[in-house]
């Protein structure tokens, strides 16, 4: 499977659609509807209250919403490493084990808030990657920073996706004040805009402006879980080393690239931290960053059988975890 997915074939696309749909079966078996939590911004509870009607009596519009992200996100990101060319050939391993990745879990397959930012969260990289040859960089930083804004809607805690823009400037153009004030300009835009319609409807004494809180992130998995988990980590781990070992050879925007998704990774391993409500489908920001270096851990090795006995094993935990886990 690691090497038909290693090919830039065209037919890959509808393939991985299949690949995803076998894999995330369990989650149409049993559709979950998702709840909302403490953290959760308004922009994703009034989505949740428009959907009720429909999810009440057709429940699994949920899971069906939620593979329609999960896909897409894969798609674009794949497409993202090919034009970037973060591995040497163009592929779908990164698209491949993005998908493989969010079903080792089944906290990650429910419509959550992070799993819809994902797809901004997403977007801001790629524009930030960009940002060298953007014609119009003030423009593009200002849209950038209203994209955390809007993410913060959904979930608050993201808001400390701020630092990958402060870092991205640092990594990808020279100092210049007036970009650093036009991207935080764009962070506050929405918050103009949610204060004056507070202040101008008097709905002040209803709304709550949500916050932090620093706690201690729930793992609390099956064995079975923490089996994927270690198992990714190392495939996490193996793909880093290999990216560093072939890092000279790449042009300098793929590894300014590579260093941006570094930093997204960190940001997004850091976020749970920050986080009020103990739930596990909070790290699956972090599952695009992770699922980079695992297609590079399944690309990189000269020896065939490698991939494939990874890739076998985590589609093993997959079903073990869907079916032998209650």
């Amino acid at each position: 499977m690691t090497l038909t997915f290693k090919a830039n074939n065209p037919y890959n696309s509808f393939l991985l659609l299949v690949y995803g749909l076998l894999l995330k079966l369990p989650m149409f078996l049993v559709p979950v509807i998702p709840k909302e939590q403490q953290v959760d911004g308004f922009l994703y509870r009034a989505f949740l209250s428009w959907l009720h009607p429909f999810g009440s009596s057709l429940p699994i519009i949920y899971p069906l919403l939620a593979f329609v992200l999960l896909y897409s996100q894969a798609i674009i990101f794949n497409k993202l490493v090919s034009d970037l060319r973060l591995l040497q050939t163009p592929g779908y391993l990164t698209g491949m084990s993005y998908l493989l990745l969010s079903s080792l879990f089944s906290d990650w397959n429910i419509l959550s808030a992070p799993l819809i930012i994902n797809s901004l969260i997403l977007w801001v990289w790629a524009r930030m990657s960009s940002l060298h040859n953007a014609q119009n960089p003030k423009t593009t930083l200002f849209n950038i920073g209203l994209a955390i804004g809007i993410c913060t809607f959904f979930y608050f805690p993201s808001l400390a996706f701020t630092a990958l823009i402060i870092f991205g400037l640092l990594i990808t153009r020279p100092f210049k004040l007036a970009e650093w004030l036009l991207a935080l300009m764009g962070i506050i835009c929405p918050y103009y805009f949610l204060l004056s319609y507070v202040f101008l409807a008097d709905k002040w004494q209803g709304y709550h402006f949500p916050g932090f809180a620093i706690t201690a992130p729930h793992i609390g998995e099956s064995s079975w879980s923490y089996a994927a988990i270690i198992i990714v980590a190392f495939l996490a781990l193996l793909g880093f080393i290999y990216v560093q070992k072939n890092f000279r050879r790449q042009l300098i925007q793929a590894r300014k690239s590579w260093n941006l998704l570094f930093l997204y990774l960190l940001i997004a391993l850091f976020v749970p931290f920050i986080n009020a409500t103990h739930s596990f489908q909070y790290w699956i920001i972090s599952a695009i960053p992770l699922a980079a270096l695992m297609g590079a851990a399944f690309y990189y090795p000269t020896v065939r059988w490698i991939p494939g006995f990874f890739h076998w094993l985590l589609v093993a935990l997959v079903l073990a975890i869907s079916f032998l886990v209650k």
